[in-house]
């Protein structure tokens, strides 16, 4: 129930019942005074444990942004770069969420705290002032009143009339103070409902606008966060699989230390303890051994782990011998002498087993272990791959894990044996139930795990980890695809094999769940599997993945192109690039293409008409095929010393005879035959193809496939040319950094002006922002 009404008549009449009322107004008054005193300290507790809560977060948010991951490697994968920035993300949402909290935090006190005290201080302060005033009126009008009513009648009527009169006046000023005062105390009653409401609904609006403020900082952070989930997910799928691999190592190393410590040909290193004899007594000191082969160096650091890992002096000097010593003529086992060329007497070191002797005394004397070569990349490595693809493409393409489950070993070997074994691999039947998809899968991956040697090679390992790094997803796939080519023949023939299938298994990833990135997880560390195992090179088996997939994504674009700069239809001749790097140098994308040779001119043409090296009746002349004879060859014309890449496009020979059909009357219809021997500059063949009328026939070009070449119609007088007009526009298609002065760096789809032949082959001459350089020919296309 609310509070009763304060008439102004009642002031009049000042009842027992009007002082009631009045005394019910005063209490709600001194309770709601009391409630503002509390709400006031609160607020202020509140904006005080605001500040702290900022300095925290602000002091978090600092901790976050000058944390730094420190990842395993030399580089890092996308989401690995993505997780490492993430504490930064996370410090800046923070910072930027606090800034808004700290302007919150500043007018609290303006919309809070300072309203609050005003309508104390103005209102209810006032209102008590009203209230003494009206007691203190009320006790002096109570004291005039009885005072003139205990006047006596018998005073003289002036003095009473005197009297009167100052009891009217005090009268009248008591009910001015009693009206004034009600007037008061009501007004603070329905002021407090605005006044006191309204800082309390602008603190909390405040409260919005930085909660707000919160919401749309989450949603701007929200495409962040959705990457991060993703990449966190990668890392922790790769996590998986690398710790159990390091898992796997760690134990094989536990049952066998022997067969995994890591020894290089060139190199021996470990602890050793060396003989130091003085005047009568002699000590054996710990060192740390290293043994170079190649310059035998030996290098000797003083170290001991007990002492803390303190490192001494470093001493070296130069082998001459190692002769192993004999247990009867010293006490302490497992020692070998050692004389050096730039240090006289002899140097007695003692190894920490037989076996660790055994390996120094091998590293010194230059002995190697031969590895046995299991499998080869052979027509019969290559038949046994194509019916295991073809039974997977058949039987089981749709089938869940597809590659990633793993068939039982004996099963597998089993297969395999049989289908590789001349005598029993017409026996296999794939098609039956006897072999299960995920043995025939595993079978596959044991084949490239039986070869020699990875089949991208130990050559180019260490590349094609090198491009999987690079920042630019572009310059990964540019850099990935100049390596392939650089691939032995057989080598990049059974990966084309091998990646074509892998894409088509990754287009059915709704069926089979496996997408191209679960691919080159199962596929990374086989085909790109390091000369050592070691854990660095474990750490790298996530970009072993990335190649792979890279590869599986751009299987048209890798397969179909002979070399960077080379289109799908052309046919080209290559000479040895114009520089060549150090062998011991690593391939990198910004090492020189295989050049091509310099094509003639019009003027050119007529000339070489006349050459009887390069005319058309030695270079193209086809004699006429009959039925069930086979199709003529094209002579050699060049030196069989000549160098030959594996990348170059060269004709295969024909396997089988070839039926002739007749399409006209004026040319002889012959299959397009080929040599494996290479023709000489300057004739090349070109994707542009001189075509002709009916009464000269139709000339096709044939790219090296497994599939028989196409027909072609060839006559007398006719041979391809690539012609080169001066003043054309190109663009390039691969960066390239200058290594001489005379040529010009730049990176993919710049525009050069003015591009000709120039004198030397393999190289156009163009002009680049006013400058004018040689262009790499087949970095180029022709606008």
């Amino acid at each position: 129930m609310g509070l009763p009404a304060l008439e102004f008549s009642d002031c009049y009449l000042d009842s027992p019942q009007f002082r009631d009322r009045l005394k019910s107004h005063e209490l709600e008054l001194d309770k709601t005074n009391k409630f503002i005193k509390e709400l006031i300290k609160d607020g202020k507790a509140l904006i005080q444990a605001l500040k702290n809560l900022s300095t925290a977060k602000r002091k978090f948010a600092e901790s976050l942004n000058e944390f730094k991951f420190q990842c395993i490697g030399d580089a890092e994968t996308d989401d690995e770069i993505c997780i490492a920035k993430s504490l930064q993300e996370f410090a800046g949402v923070l910072q930027n969420l606090e800034d808004e909290r700290t302007r919150m935090i500043e007018n609290a006190d303006d919309v809070l705290i300072m309203p609050l005290e005003r309508f104390r201080k103005e209102q209810i302060s006032a209102a008590k002032e009203a209230k003494k005033k009206y007691d203190k009126e009320t006790e002096k009008y109570c004291a005039v009143l009885e005072k003139h009513l205990s006047l006596s009648a018998k005073k003289k009527e002036a003095h009473l009339h005197e009297a009167d009169s100052q009891v009217d006046h005090v009268r009248q000023h008591f009910y001015e103070v009693s009206l004034e005062y009600v007037f008061k105390v009501q007004e603070v009653q329905e002021r407090k409902m605005f006044d006191f409401v309204e800082p309390l609904l602008a603190f909390l609006q405040g409260l919005f606008t930085y909660y707000h403020h919160g919401y749309e900082l989450a949603k701007d952070f929200n495409h962040f966060k959705t990457d991060l989930t993703i990449s966190i997910q990668n890392t922790r799928n790769r996590f998986e699989s690398t710790r159990s691999e390091v898992e796997c190592l760690m134990r094989k190393m536990k049952e066998n230390p022997h067969e995994h410590k890591s020894i290089s040909h060139d190199t021996m290193e470990g602890y050793l303890f060396v003989q130091e004899k003085r005047s009568f007594v002699s000590t054996w000191v710990k060192h740390y051994c290293t043994y170079h082969r190649e310059p035998k160096r030996v290098t000797m650091v003083l170290f001991d782990q007990k002492s803390g890992g303190k490192v001494g002096e470093e001493e070296s000097f130069t082998l001459k011998s190692c002769t192993r010593r004999k247990t009867d003529s010293i006490e302490k086992r497992f020692c070998f002498d050692v004389e050096a060329v730039d240090r006289p007497g002899v140097i007695t070191m003692q190894a920490l087993s037989e076996e660790d002797r055994r390996l120094w005394m091998e590293a010194m004397d230059g002995r190697e272990p031969v590895r046995c070569q299991v499998a080869q990349l052979d027509v019969v490595g290559f038949n046994v791959v194509k019916k295991f693809i073809y039974a997977v493409e058949t039987r089981g393409i749709d089938e869940q894990g597809l590659y990633r489950i793993v068939g039982v070993n004996s099963r597998v070997q089993k297969l395999l044996g049989l289908a590789m074994d001349p005598k029993t691999c017409a026996d296999v039947e794939l098609d039956s139930t006897e072999w299960e998809i995920k043995t025939i899968t595993s079978a596959i991956k044991y084949y490239l795990r039986m070869l020699p040697a990875p089949l991208m090679t130990y050559q180019y390992q260490r590349s094609f980890i090198k491009a999987a790094k690079l920042d630019n997803q572009e310059a990964r796939i540019t850099e990935i695809h100049s390596i392939i080519h650089r691939l032995p023949e057989k080598n990049r023939q059974m990966l084309d094999l091998l990646t074509k299938h892998l894409a088509n298994v990754a287009s059915h990833h709704q069926q089979n769940l496996m997408t191209v990135a679960n691919l080159g997880v199962v596929f990374g560390p086989t085909l790109l599997r390091p000369q050592e195992e070691t854990v660095a090179a474990i750490m790298d088996i996530k970009f072993q993945n990335i190649v792979v997939e890279i590869l599986i994504e751009n299987h048209e674009r890798v397969s179909q192109t002979v070399i960077p700069g080379g289109g799908q239809a052309n046919l080209q001749l290559n000479l040895q690039p114009r520089r060549k790097s150090a062998e011991s140098k690593a391939p990198s994308c910004s090492e020189r293409p295989l050049t091509l040779f310099h094509t003639p001119t019009h003027t050119q043409k007529g000339r070489q008409e006349h050459n009887s090296l390069f005319t058309t009746h030695t270079l193209l002349r086809c004699s006429k095929c009959q039925s069930g004879q086979e199709a003529s060859t094209l002579p050699e014309i060049c030196s069989p010393a000549s160098p030959r890449s594996p990348s170059w496009p060269m004709f295969s020979a024909s396997s089988s005879p070839q039926p002739a059909s007749s399409t006209s009357s004026d040319s002889s219809p012959i299959r397009c035959v080929t040599t494996t021997r290479q023709l000489c500059p300057p004739l090349q063949l070109r994707s542009h193809l001189l075509t002709h009328n009916a009464n000269s026939g139709a000339l096709h070009c044939c790219t090296p496939s497994s599939s028989p070449p196409p027909p072609c119609m060839i006559t007398d007088r006719q041979f391809l040319i690539t012609l080169s007009v001066p003043g054309r526009k190109a663009r390039a298609l691969y960066a390239c950094k200058a290594e001489h002065i005379s040529e010009l760096s730049f990176i993919a789809g710049t525009i050069f002006e003015n591009v000709h032949h120039s004198r030397e082959p393999g190289w156009l001459e163009g002009i680049l922002d006013g400058r004018k350089g040689l262009i790499p020919e087949n970095y180029v296309e022709f606008l």
